[in-house]
Parts: C-alpha cells; sequence; structure tokens
C-alpha cells in the first residue's frame, strides 16, 4: 500500500532509504520548535502553547504536503518571517500579536488564491531574480541583526546607536559559544548541527550553573487554546498595514519556490510538465492558512529539507516520517523551557548567515541591481523592518531602470511593485 500510494518504484527509492531521509530531514529541522517559540513568545504570546503550536503546524503542514504533493519537502514556521512579526510588528509597529496574526492569515488566504491561479507565477516573473537574492540576504542580515541582540553582542547606545555588549558577560559568552558550535557543525556539513549546537550550549550552561535541570523531563503537551484562532483580522483592515501584508505574502512565496528550486530540482523531483511544483505551492499557502489559526506566524517549506534529499529521499513518505517525529517534539516541554536564550539567538545569527550567502549570486556589475540591491540589504536592518527595505528595492529598481531606458527591467510587474513600495514607505 505504501509502495503504491507513493510510487516508490517509479522515483527509483525504497522504503528504508525514505524512513532514513525522513530521521535525517527531521534531525536537521527540529531545531525551528524551540527556536519560533522563543522568537514569537518575546511578542507576549505564553511560550507553552507556542511550542504545542509549532510541532502541530509542523507534522500537519508537512503531512499535508506529503498526501498532496508527493514530495520529500517538510513544512514549518518560517526563519526570518517569524522574527519579523515579533519584533517588526509586534514590537517595532506595536502592534498587538492578534492583529499580527490576522496579517498572517489575510497574506495566506490571498496566497491560497493565488496558487491556483497563474498570477502567482506572474508575480515571481516580474521580479528580477537578482532583487530575489536580494531580499533573502536582506532578511538574513535582519535576523541576524536581531540574533546579535539576543545574545547581548550588540545593545544599544545613545551617541551610536548601537554598539559592543559586554563580552565577559554569561548571557553573550554562551551566545559566542552557541555560534561557533553552530558555525563549525555547519562547516563540517554534520546533519543537526544547528540541534547539537543547541545541546552543546544548554549543558554548558548547566555546567557553569546559569540554569537549573528541571524535575521532569517529559510532560503532557501543552495547550494551544491561549493563542488557537485568536487573529484579528478586522483590525488590520487599513491601508496603512498593506505593504505588510504584501511582505508577508511576497516574502513567503520567493522562501517556497526559493526552496523548491534548491532542493526539489537538484533532486531532479521537480520536473516541467508535471504538478509537483504546483501542488507544493497549494499545500504552502493552506498550510500558512492553518499556522495563523492555530497561532503561529508564516508557514513555508524548509530548506533543510535538502539533508532528507541528500539521503535519498525523494517522495512524501520521506515528509511523513518526518512529521511523524515531530509527534515527540509535544512532550520535550520542560526541556525546551530550560533552553538558555542565548542558545537561541545563536542559531538567528547562523541562520541570517546563511540566507545572507545568497549575496555572492548577485549581479553587482549591473547599476542598477548593485543600488536596489544595497538598499533592499542594509534597509531592512538599519529601519528594522523587511517591508521598508522591500519597498526600497521595488522603487529605486524601477526609477534607474526608466532612467536608464532599460526596456528588459521595465514591466507592468515591475511598475505595480513600484507603485506598492512607493505607497510602502510613502504611508511608513
Amino acid at each position: 500500500m505504501i509502495e503504491k500510494f507513493f510510487q516508490l518504484k517509479k522515483n527509483n527509492t525504497t522504503i528504508r532509504t525514505e524512513i532514513r531521509a525522513g530521521i535525517t530531514t527531521f534531525l536537521a529541522m527540529v531545531y525551528i520548535v524551540p527556536v519560533n517559540a522563543s522568537i514569537m513568545s518575546s511578542s507576549g504570546m505564553p511560550f507553552d502553547a507556542l511550542i504545542s503550536a509549532t510541532a502541530l503546524v509542523t507534522i500537519i503542514a508537512t503531512l499535508l504536503n506529503a498526501f498532496w504533493s508527493n514530495t520529500p519537502i517538510a513544512m514549518s514556521v518560517g526563519m526570518g518571517l517569524n522574527a519579523y512579526f515579533t519584533f517588526g510588528l509586534v514590537k517595532g509597529m506595536h502592534i498587538p500579536w492578534q492583529s499580527a496574526l490576522g496579517i498572517v492569515m489575510i497574506s495566506g488566504l490571498i496566497f491560497l488564491l493565488l496558487s491556483l491561479t497563474k498570477f502567482r507565477v506572474w508575480v515571481l516573473d516580474s521580479v528580477d531574480i537578482n532583487i530575489k537574492r536580494a531580499i533573502s540576504a536582506g532578511i538574513g542580515l535582519f535576523i541576524a541583526f536581531i540574533g546579535f541582540q539576543g545574545m547581548g553582542l550588540i545593545i544599544a547606545n545613545k551617541s551610536t546607536l548601537v554598539s559592543l555588549g559586554d563580552i565577559s558577560s554569561p548571557k553573550v559568552l554562551l551566545g559566542i559559544f552557541g555560534f561557533l558550535t553552530a558555525a563549525f557543525f555547519y562547516m563540517k556539513k554534520i546533519k543537526g548541527g544547528f540541534l547539537y549546537s543547541i545541546i552543546l550550549t544548554t549543558v554548558a550552561a548547566w555546567v557553569f550553573g546559569y540554569i537549573q535541570l528541571p524535575k521532569h523531563f517529559f510532560s503532557f503537551p501543552a495547550s494551544i487554546e491561549p493563542i488557537a484562532f485568536k487573529f484579528d483580522i478586522t483590525s488590520v483592515l487599513k491601508l496603512s498595514l498593506l505593504p505588510v501584508i504584501i511582505t508577508f505574502l511576497i516574502t513567503d512565496m520567493f522562501d517556497t519556490v526559493g526552496t523548491l528550486a534548491g532542493v526539489g530540482l537538484r533532486a531532479k523531483l521537480i520536473e516541467q510538465k508535471n504538478d509537483k511544483l504546483q501542488k507544493t505551492l497549494e499545500a504552502d499557502a493552506l498550510a500558512t492558512v492553518i499556522g495563523a489559526s492555530l497561532g503561529t506566524s508564516t508557514t513555508t517549506s524548509f530548506i533543510e529539507s535538502a539533508a532528507g534529499v541528500e539521503e535519498g529521499g525523494k517522495t512524501g513518505l520521506t515528509s511523513t516520517v518526518t512529521a511523524l517525529l515531530f509527534i515527540s517534539t509535544l512532550f520535550f516541554l520542560p526541556i525546551f523551557k530550560i533552553i538558555p536564550s542565548s542558545a537561541i539567538y545563536a542559531i538567528l545569527v547562523m541562520v541570517g548567515v546563511l540566507m545572507f550567502s545568497e549575496i555572492k549570486n548577485i549581479d553587482l556589475n549591473d547599476p542598477v541591481i548593485l543600488i536596489s540591491s544595497f538598499l533592499t540589504i542594509t534597509l531592512m536592518p538599519l529601519t528594522y523592518s523587511i517591508t521598508l527595505g522591500l519597498c526600497s528595492g521595488f522603487l529605486v529598481y524601477f526609477l534607474l531602470a526608466l532612467l536608464q531606458k532599460d526596456k528588459n527591467k521595465i514591466n507592468v510587474g515591475s511598475f505595480i511593485l513600484a507603485l506598492i513600495g512607493f505607497l510602502g514607505l510613502y504611508i511608513n
């Protein structure tokens, strides 16, 4: 039955290979449960409920994709937009977390509708590939900046805005240790490196007496009632928040397509004239709606799925195994609660590094690309807003292309995005 449903022979794989690949993907991305809960709880949402919600969203979204598209792509709460949700919207714009969830819900519903039409492809094709890469690099720089702040390595300064923190403090030292271990595991291509880094940093914190071990290592799952179905849509139906909604929408679309391009095409899973890409996009969009309902920010396809693909995973059986393994995380709340924040923020910095690496693929010889990419990348962390970086990049790209009279860059799509960019900058 398994063979027939997942078409294992057709995809030249076996049950044993798919199980091994599913375990590998799980180890590579299990860090998202404590990391997302830690980030989003800074918005005022209860940590315990977020642990359960993150695990449930990951399980549901990954199973949905496994059975709908039959691809080895796991899904969970997207890094970058969860940080923007907390630090950009709730803390930066002083939007209640219920309203921020409303923004996620609206963007998810729009994404779901667009996934059923050719408009999605038109929008993606309208944005220069270099700007897409700049968006990824900018978000990476933004969340790395948040990570440095969380570690205490960068602090506020009245004279210079920011400055170096006290590197002799236990909080900073733990963060540096966490970052270096994560970087080492990444360099050595050790699967599950982020998870091992969190474990080692937590053990170090315990050895030096900064944390206490819990009385119990396992518990029943915490209720998600405090955050489930608490999204507020009516309060965000205003013109001033339109650029923010579009930011979540576009970033989620780029995230998903980028992951599928990097994982699916490399593994020859998504070829022309089949519907796997389309179905994965549909699953991703529906997963965001489900995530907002359960109390999490935007859900997206995870690049960590590449770890399972490298182990030979080719079908939805891989992602099914990953989803089932995530059930275990529902019972680890006592362990998750003792993880020091520095261990979490160190991973955030490392994720930022990986996203920033997209800068190497940007064509900086083109002055239009150079200037618009620079603004996109730098304004995200400097304004503490992915929206403003995105809007600036779209607007400047179109204006410079117009001045350069480059017909290849000027089209209806780039004009509409520039208009959205102008609106976003004007409102903010």
